[in-house]
């Protein structure tokens, strides 16, 4: 449902925080159209897997890590 796709976006925007990248930044570095990752969030777009798999990439955590809810922190 809906909530499925604002999880990616929060996601990213977490993982962005705790990276202190902007998501600009970020869109940028992966070569993802400006406004995209924003768009996940105000239109309810969803996500393209090559672009959740770049970020991933970029991240180095797993497109799955970005696609499911987080619970707890991993040590």
């Amino acid at each position: 449902g809906r909530r499925d796709k604002t999880l990616v976006y929060e996601n990213v925007v977490r993982l962005c925080r705790e990276r202190k990248v902007s998501i600009h930044q970020l869109e940028v570095q992966c070569g993802i159209g400006n406004g995209t990752i924003g768009g996940w969030k105000t239109y309810g777009s969803i996500p393209r897997v090559d672009t959740v798999k770049k970020i991933a990439d970029y991240f180095g955590v797993t497109v799955d890590d970005l696609l499911k809810e987080k619970r707890g922190r991993k040590r």
